[in-house]
Order: structure tokens, then sequence, then C-alpha cells
């Protein structure tokens, strides 16, 4: 199935993605698996002053940690990162808002 994601990184940068996943259960474990993993390899910090972290700060760090040039001038790593949060969040649209902290799904 055909979903889109799209990185707000401030009011003047953003990406759009849109890419193809097939939603189930197994991916969604694979691809929480995946953005946990992917937060540890960066070395982000918990967003929260109670150290907790949950899947929608790991998302946030790991879009902040990449930057929007990062991102831009690597495709295939931003397709893969977009493909992760829409599978992980069950979604088919998710709008991820670094100025906002939040992250929206549909």
């Amino acid at each position: 199935m055909r979903c889109d994601v799209t990185f707000i990184f401030s009011p003047k940068e953003s990406l759009e993605i849109n890419t193809s996943i097939e939603h189930g259960p197994e991916n969604m474990e694979k691809s929480r698996e995946w953005i946990s993993n992917k937060w540890e390899e960066l070395g982000c910090e918990p967003l929260r002053p109670s150290g907790k972290v949950l899947l929608l700060d790991r998302i946030l760090a790991i879009t902040d940690t990449l930057g929007h040039d990062w991102l831009s001038d690597n495709e295939e790593a931003a397709e893969d990162l977009a493909r992760h949060c829409a599978l992980s969040l069950d979604s088919m649209r998710v709008v991820v808002d670094l100025p906002g902290m939040s992250i929206h799904s549909s």
C-alpha cells in the first residue's frame, strides 16, 4: 500500500516521502525494533526529564539527529525512515513535526 510521510524541520524546510508498505503485526514489530536500534546507533538522548523513551520520542529524535540536509542527500535512507515510521505507527499518513515536537498519523 502507498503511504505518505512528511518530515517538517522548520517552517521553510520539510520533506515529503511517498513509499510502499505492507501492514501487519510482524512488519510493525520489525519497524519498531528498527527505530529502537537506529535511536541507539545514533546516540540519541531521551526527550523527557523522566528518561522514559516512547516510540514517538524515538522517531522525533532520529529525525532531528539526521536532519533535513542529510535526509535530502540520502534518499534511500530517508525512504527507509519514512517506511519504518508508517509501519511502526500502522498508518498511511504520518507527519513528523519537529518544531511542534509532535507526530500526527491517520
